[in-house]
């Protein structure tokens, strides 16, 4: 009889219950699951986890954020479709870099490779299955929450129906302008209650400080756009 070959982190349950529920959910699934890991060692507040995709995309601006050279990319296996309408996209090459979810109590470190592109984008990163795959990280679109198994217990990752729409109205923006559709799986959203104009976000957006980093893996600091 095959003796069963489990996986690393299999032996851990992953559920969502009431205690996941938010306050208030505005049009469950329509927003996208925008989070806020730490990437070598800067918080970035807007990469989308994109389950739809095969790809884990970073942009060479963000790159530029995280002061990584770019003779550092290794050559890309090839291109891809769906990102650029009608067009295959090309990447300008391949990295590793290092993504940790968590607080400094109970936190997450993985390698993920990324297929780095030179066209600009609205996320400073988009992590897709593999990522996903990597993590074992399960996510709930209703709740706008991530999970994924560690030792000293379940990491739950956890956006906001804000953050999100924010960053939602933002990609729908730049999709427009460019007549590039947006790397989104819709675009037209319900209007969340108590939520200020776009006109007023992006002036907030505005404001925001440029990045520092930080060799602190679970508290560095974050990087807006």
């Amino acid at each position: 009889m095959a003796v069963p070959q489990y996986l690393s982190w299999s032996s851990t349950p992953i559920t969502f219950d009431r205690e996941d529920h938010p306050d208030k959910v505005v049009g469950p699934s329509v927003y996208p699951l925008v989070v806020d890991p730490i990437i070598v060692n800067t918080r970035l507040s807007k990469v989308l986890m994109d389950s739809g995709s095969s790809l884990n995309i970073i942009y060479l601006e963000t790159l530029d954020l995280l002061g990584i050279d770019k003779g550092r990319l290794q050559p890309s296996a090839g291109g891809f479709h769906g990102v650029v309408a009608g067009k295959k996209a090309l990447p300008v090459g391949r990295i590793d870099l290092p993504v940790c979810f968590g607080t400094a109590a109970n936190f997450r470190k993985e390698t993920i490779t990324f297929d780095v592109v030179g066209f600009r984008g609205t996320y400073h990163a988009i992590i897709g299955r593999l990522g996903y795959a990597k993590f074992m990280a399960i996510p709930n679109y209703t709740y706008l929450k991530l999970k994924m198994p560690r030792p000293k217990g379940v990491i739950t990752v956890s956006s906001s129906i804000e953050h999100a729409y924010e960053c939602d109205v933002e990609c729908v923006e730049y999709g427009r302008r460019s007549r590039i559709p947006p790397i989104s799986p819709r675009s037209s959203r319900p209007w969340p209650p108590r939520l200020q104009s776009p006109s007023a976000m992006r002036a907030a957006s505005s404001r925001r400080k440029e990045p520092r980093r930080s060799h602190s893996t679970p508290t560095a600091p974050t990087a807006r756009c």
